[in-house]
């Protein structure tokens, strides 16, 4: 099934010490992009539970947001070395800059992780269970809903697809009679040019024959035709699909051009026109597909 690469979910679990949630939020991406948001005291965590992300999305850049609180009277240490340094470098900046003021305990407090839990040395089995648990839920909730996006997108592809075949049906039909078209315009234009009806028939055959061969467009019909076929069975197929059907766009995209570079009947040349119209807002939308 086709899936979109925007979508959203959460998580949540709680325990008798500690409550989690946990939001995924999915955008699109030309390859898988994880961006990490949670406390300290979850960077252990971190390589495997973006494995676990990895396990459930393929392409997108993926947000990962992870709120933990803790319910119990842990209490809360100082993290020494941290404090050092950011009075260190606050004594730096006074001296370099020539900057006045002093840091106080309020502000220092505020600083980022200056305050510790125990729990950053150690996570309880029950804390990491959780964490999980709403990983999963939240994972789980964001392939879904990448899911039904993908659906409508899916119908939306095909439509526009649809409509790309209906103008290569035109362009072939238009084709099969610009050889007679050629043999006529080009008899009418030796006969007013030389102000006498007679033709070299033979002479003109050759004309028709060179001009019909530098126009002939058949190969390019057969391959447009073959790249819809290959387009509607991508998307009717499951896994990451987004790349593939990139690059048969632009292989069909550059049929059109072939046949627009090749004819000069005004319906043909429009159907073409028409052809890359579609592609493009193909390739537009094709960009948030997995």
């Amino acid at each position: 099934m086709l899936r979109s690469m925007t979508g959203y979910g959460k998580g949540a679990a709680s325990g008798d010490t500690f409550s989690v949630i946990v939001d995924l939020r999915s955008v699109n991406n030309r390859n898988l992009d994880i961006h990490w948001r949670a406390p300290q005291d979850l960077a252990p965590l971190e390589i495997a539970l973006k494995k676990q992300v990895q396990s459930a999305v393929s392409r997108g850049r993926v947000d990962v947001t992870i709120n933990l609180t803790q319910t119990s009277n842990v209490g809360y240490e100082l993290n020494r070395p941290l404090i050092q340094g950011y009075l260190e470098a606050l004594k730096t900046m006074r001296e370099e800059f020539g900057l006045a003021g002093d840091a106080d305990l309020a502000t220092i407090a505020r600083l980022p992780n200056v305050l510790i839990t125990p729990m950053s040395s150690s996570l309880s089995d029950e804390v990491m269970q959780g964490i999980d648990e709403a990983m999963t839920q939240a994972l789980t909730a964001l392939v879904a809903m990448r899911a039904v996006e993908g659906h409508e997108l899916q119908k939306e592809l095909l439509s526009r697809i649809d409509r790309i075949e209906s103008h290569v049906i035109a362009i072939e039909s238009g084709s099969s009679g610009v050889v007679d078209q050629y043999r006529d315009r080009l008899r009418k234009k030796i006969t007013e040019l030389l102000d006498r009806s007679y033709v070299d028939e033979t002479r003109l055959a050759q004309e028709v024959a060179y001009l019909a061969e530098r126009s002939d467009i058949s190969e390019e019909i057969a391959r447009l035709k073959s790249h819809l076929t290959q387009l509607r069975e991508l998307l009717s197929g499951d896994g990451e699909i987004g790349k593939k059907l990139d690059f048969l766009l632009q292989e069909t995209n550059r049929e059109a051009n072939t046949v627009l570079s090749k004819s000069a009947e005004l319906s043909i040349c429009d159907a073409a026109i028409e052809i890359k119209t579609e592609v493009e807002k193909l390739r537009e939308q094709a960009q948030n597909v997995e």
